[in-house]
């Protein structure tokens, strides 16, 4: 028998509470994937930024709240609404999402295992949430006075961040492409903390006033202790993370404007801790593609 709209709200609000009572703070969404709620001030002749503070209902994702009596009357003043979504960046979890998009030129989840070898860590088990294109939402939590911007593939392509101000569509929504779905297996996991070197790459440090001189190209001059900090780091690689090593330094170099100098000395120190020459050459000429794409 055919899910009815009545039984597609019903359900939608049903998957709100059980979020809202995780600590998840929820609004309703259309099969558009926008807020349902339109807001209070349209037409208004002077609209003014509020969010929330005149009392009604309409503000988006700063309607979005925990506690079940408010929940149930969000969806009853939207009673169209097919899904709800979670906000990102409140407490209690502050939550980060990392959209692997699916996109005909570009795999994002290759492009997020390249960032993690690049930058050492490692993508947690965590809850995964299908989207109906095939991509995948991956829910990680963040740290208290960290604020994570949303941005689209700027961290990699075909990857974007949802984090304050912005929100994730949450398991159980129906949208007008199809429904979003707990991964096999993840549904039961809490979202897991995120790893501190991929926090640094979303969330990046404002920067200094006073930089440090740059060269013709725009990269700090590279000095004789860079060079030979990297090529130490690879020379004391044991078994198992020869390649990774090498990878990560050749990466460092390449983006201080020094990588075609010291790739000879690279593969050198990576022949002596037992990586093939071959191999060696063709892993600091992948950390050399990868960095033409971010370099200015």
């Amino acid at each position: 028998m055919a899910i009815t709209a009545r039984q597609t709200a019903t359900l939608a609000l049903a998957h709100a509470l059980t979020a809202a009572e995780r600590g998840l703070p929820v609004i309703p969404l259309s099969a558009n994937k926008l807020p349902a709620l339109r807001s209070p001030h349209r037409g208004e002749p002077e609209p003014f930024a509020c969010r929330g503070e005149c009392g009604r209902p309409g503000h988006g994702v700063h309607d979005a709240t925990c506690d079940p009596a408010a929940v149930r009357a969000l969806f009853a003043a939207a009673p169209w609404a097919t899904g709800y979504g979670i906000a990102c960046g409140r407490s209690p979890h502050r939550l980060i999402g990392i959209d692997l998009d699916v996109r005909a030129e570009t795999d994002s989840t290759a492009e997020l295992r390249l960032l993690a070898l690049e930058h050492l860590f490692t993508v947690p088990e965590t809850v995964t949430v299908l989207t109906p294109s095939g991509g995948r939402h991956l829910w990680l939590t963040g740290p208290p006075g960290v604020t994570v911007p949303n941005s689209a593939s700027r961290l990699a392509p075909g990857i974007d961040v949802r984090g304050s101000g912005g929100y994730l569509v949450g398991p159980g929504s129906v949208t007008a492409h199809g429904a979003y779905r707990p991964a096999p297996g993840t549904e039961g996991l809490p979202p897991a903390p995120c790893p501190p070197a991929l926090l640094r790459l979303i969330a990046p440090p404002a920067r200094p006033r006073h930089a440090a001189p740059r060269s013709g190209d725009g990269h700090a001059p590279p000095t004789a202790a860079q060079g030979q900090g990297l090529v130490q780091f690879v020379l004391a690689a044991r078994a198992g993370q020869r390649n990774t090593r090498l990878f990560w330094a050749a990466c460092r170099a390449y983006e201080h404007g020094f990588g075609d100098a010291l790739a000879d000395a690279l593969t050198r120190a990576a022949v002596v801790a037992g990586l093939p020459e071959h191999e060696a050459r063709a892993t600091i000429a992948s950390a050399a593609r990868l960095t033409a794409r971010t370099r200015p």
